[in-house]
This record gives structure tokens, sequence and C-alpha cells, in this order.
């Protein structure tokens, strides 16, 4: 996994009113996904938010890459190995090529650096696996300057809907372009500037909602229960964001928001923490709904400040080589706490909330979490791209792994969007106050 957070498939929610919808691909229907006081702070810009490891910068160097393969062509026994790469893929390229050059109609528009990041990109999605992925030299850049937490975008995580091969809003950030123009989670976005988005990868997604700060991108958009698509401007900007909010919701109840887990998330969580602390808070509800994940030191070093002692989380390649992370129990969490999930939570916000329900030392309310149990590493290349590529899975201390499957809250409590857009009232953090309301008098 690389530091980033990046990348939440979420399906999404359409029901009835997808028969107004022929260009829409149908669903089953599924529970409304939350909405409420955990958008504020989310992530601006696009993020694809992946539960990462610690972004390992190996610095592959393209010749070794070379000699890797000519080492691998041959196996143990002596007999050719099979490789993409040969004679004969090479000879069908260059066919390939002099069809185009010969026939394609807007011979203008063949960019030829173009074709060939198209093929290393299509090695990379043949594997069907919607977590690795081939960046581009701009789109490293890009994604490096992210990390910094300057973004220049609408202020809005967007993921891919697998089911419908649409964009997707994952959550919308408080006091920005994308809150201003009406944006709201779950929103799916069914064109760009008047173009349709449906097939595109995540990354052209992205780079086409990014641009220069002043700059306008169109959106048309299928919200559920909406009788036609949205068309909305959004003007774009640079945006600062950060990952940990905090207040104090009574003089006995704190409350810490995790957007997401970058590597400045563990000062910010330390300093939430430590408010929270001398406050003199009873109790504490930690939000992380719509935490589309991120780094796994962050979320590990995170744990350690509230964990008991034991395994935090172990992850097993496929060579069955495994890697735990504990706690040692020094700063466990003394009074009680409520964790908030929702269908958007994922990955390395799986991690805190998979620990956190089996120590049994918090209690989990919301809905079932989106079920990402694998982990990506970032592998640059010295040509200034790189691959992003899953490399194992995680599991909770308890064995379990939750890919496709997800966490259960402990108390079950769907969002009531319409209390939140219409009234201000975020029913499933009310519900939190309330147990930890009840632990206290207990």
């Amino acid at each position: 996994m690389d530091n980033n957070g990046y990348s939440s498939n979420n399906e999404m929610n359409q029901g009835a009113a997808n028969n107004l919808y022929p260009n829409v691909p149908q669903q089953e229907p599924e529970p409304a996904k939350e909405k409420g006081m955990f958008l504020a702070g989310l992530l601006s810009g696009v993020v694809i938010s992946a539960l990462t490891a610690s972004c390992i910068y190996v610095g592959i160097r393209i010749t070794d890459i070379y000699q890797l393969r000519r080492a691998k062509q041959t196996s143990a026994e002596g007999t050719a190995a099979e490789s993409i790469v040969n004679d004969e893929s090479v000879a069908k390229l260059e066919v390939i090529e002099e069809v185009i050059d010969e026939y394609y109609f807007e011979e203008e528009d063949i960019d030829v650096n173009s074709m060939i990041e198209g093929m290393y990109a299509g090695m990379v999605a043949s594997l069907g696996d919607p977590y690795s992925v081939y960046y581009t030299e701009d789109e490293w850049k890009a994604l490096m300057q992210e990390t910094e937490g300057i973004y220049y975008g609408i202020g809005a995580y967007i993921s891919l809907d697998k089911t419908t091969g649409f964009g997707k809003i994952n959550g919308v950030i408080e006091n920005t372009p994308a809150q201003e123009a009406g944006l709201r989670e779950n929103d799916i976005i069914y064109q760009i500037d008047g173009e349709l988005a449906q097939g595109l990868e995540l990354t052209e997604i992205v780079s086409r909602i990014k641009g220069e700060a002043g700059t306008t991108v169109h959106l048309t958009l299928y919200r559920e229960g909406e009788e036609d698509y949205l068309e909305v401007d959004v003007v774009r900007k640079q945006i600062e964001s950060p990952t940990v909010n905090y207040e104090m919701l009574n003089d006995q109840i704190g409350y810490i928001q995790i957007t997401e887990f970058d590597d400045v998330t563990v000062d910010q969580f330390a300093e939430a923490l430590a408010v929270i602390k001398g406050s003199d808070a009873k109790g504490l509800v930690l939000d992380l709904r719509s935490n589309p994940g991120g780094s796994l030191s962050a979320v590990v070093d995170i744990a350690r400040q509230i964990l008991p002692r034991g395994l935090i989380v172990y992850t097993e390649d496929r060579s069955g080589e495994k890697v735990e992370y504990s706690c040692k129990g020094e700063n466990e969490l003394q009074i009680p706490l409520v964790v908030l999930v929702n269908g958007n939570s994922a990955s390395a916000a799986e991690i805190l909330a998979g620990a956190v329900k089996d120590y049994g030392t918090g209690t989990l309310i919301g809905t079932t979490t989106f079920g990402k149990g694998i982990v990506q590493r970032i592998l640059p290349l010295t040509d200034g791209t790189a691959l992003k590529l899953t490399v194992s899975a995680y599991y909770t201390p308890k064995g379990n792994n939750i890919h496709n499957i997800g966490i259960e809250p402990d108390i079950e409590c769907e969002f009531d969007a319409d209390a939140y857009y219409d009234e201000g009232i975020d029913n499933q953090l009310n519900r939190a106050v309330e147990e930890v309301t009840g632990m206290l008098s207990e």
C-alpha cells in the first residue's frame, strides 16, 4: 500500500429511481449510504482510496527489469518460461502499429507516446485488480503532490463504482467548491464537461476534474431520488485539508474525526487526543465514516495511542510470509469509546475499527464497512513512472480477513440523509452520544 490512501469502489444506491435513467446500468438497491458531520474536512481534489503500505521507493531501473526478465525466461528445468514480451508479441505490436499508421482515419490524432503509455497501463489493467494501477510520469507527480496536503480541485473524494463503471462522489469537504455547488456523497458522475464518464479509469476521471485554480468543470450527476440529471458547474481552487477534526460535544464527551490516514495524521490525532483528554472528557466518539484508508504505518501508530497490548493487524503475502504490527498497550484508552463507521469506511479505517471490535475496547455504530482487506505497494520506476500493485492481504487481531465482507457494527444505525440535509441533524452521531452517555451512567 502507498502513503496516499486511495481507492474505494463502493456501489451506488439507486433503488426504484433507476427506471428514470435508462443510461445508468441497473443494480439491486441497497441501503442509502451515510452522509453527515463526517463530511466536514474530507480530503480535497480526488483520491483513490486504498489501504497502503508505506510507499517504498525501490527505484527500479528499467535495465534491471530487462535483466530480471531474461533471468526468468528459463525455468529451473531449463525450459522456456512464458513471458508476454517475446518475439511473437513484439512482432504483433509492430504489425498493429503499421496497420494503424496505414488505415486509421484520424491520422493526425495518433500519439505514439499515448500508445506506449496505454500499452503499459493495459498490462497492469489485465490483472483485473481495480487497485493495481500504472501511473504515467505526470500522474505520478500529481499523486505525490497530493501527499503534501495541497490540492487543486473541487474539494471532494472520488471513487470508482465497479458496478456501473462511473465515478462516484465519496465525500465532500466543508467550505469547498464541491460543497458550494451542492455536491453530495454518492452522487454518480455521469458526464464531465459534456463527455460520458463511463468506462474511464479512475486516474482519468481524476485528471479531467482537477485543473488550475479559477477554471470550471461542468459535471452531469445522477442522484438517487431525482427525476433528472443534475447539471453543475464547479470552480476549481487550491484546497488545503486537515485529516483530523475534533471538538467537545458537551462537557463530558469528546469527538475526533479522521478523514484519512496520511503521515501527517499521526501527529494531528495525537494533538486532538491530548486536547480531548485535557478537556477532562469522560468518553470519546471516534468518527471513521467515509474514511477511505491510507497509510498502514499511520493507522498502526494511531492504534498504538488507544489500543491495549497485543496484535493490531498482520499482513500475509502470496508466499505465506506474515508481517505483524503490535501495540505495547502503554497508552490504552481508559474512557468509553464509540466508533462510527459506514459503507465508505475502508482499508486502514477498517484496520482500526476491526482491532477495536476484536478487543472489545469500543462499540461500533453505523453500517457495515466497505470491505477492503488487501494491501497495495507503490513501486516507482526510475523513468518517472510508477506501479501500484496489490501485494498482500491483511487480517484483524482475531485472524479475520474482511475483504469483500466488511465489518458489521455492534449497533446498526442507518444514516438519515433527509434529517441531515434538511435539518442539520446527524442521527448516527446522536446515537453515538447516547451510547457513550449510557456507558458513563453505568
